[in-house]
């Protein structure tokens, strides 16, 4: 039973992999502050942000309209990753260590959504909430 969204499975490797994001945009050159590292630090933030806005939501409509825009975000952080490491931005070792954390994040947000579409996770939020 979740007390606060910060009990979510999801919304911890979410905000696990947003640390690892700012870690390595520091990185970045000073010419990606506001493109690359922006937008990646941006859709990083923007997954855990919508797990935990998703936490109070009471229908089934709105959690799924939040764990959608989550998922999108992390489709996209996807992309940043590769992008960062064809650029040369990220090293082999830091490319493999985010693949790995955002699949961490993803299996977990797809198995969160799929007890929100069977009702377990709202269920159990509604009870915690009552």
């Amino acid at each position: 039973m979740a007390n606060s969204f910060t009990d979510i499975i999801a919304w911890r490797e979410a905000h696990d992999f947003v640390l690892r994001v700012y870690g390595v945009t520091k990185m970045f050159p000073n010419e990606e502050k506001f493109g690359l590292t922006s937008q990646f630090q941006r859709a990083a933030v923007s997954i855990a942000a919508n797990i935990s806005e998703d936490y109070r939501k009471l229908s089934k409509v709105d959690k799924l309209k939040f764990m959608n825009i989550a998922q999108e975000s992390l489709e996209e952080c996807r992309y940043y990753i590769i992008l960062s490491h064809d650029l040369g931005y990220i090293n082999e070792d830091k490319y493999l260590e985010l693949n790995t954390q955002i699949e961490k994040t993803s299996w977990f947000l797809n198995a969160y959504v799929k007890g929100i579409v069977e009702n377990h996770a709202l269920q159990k939020e509604q009870d915690a909430q009552s």
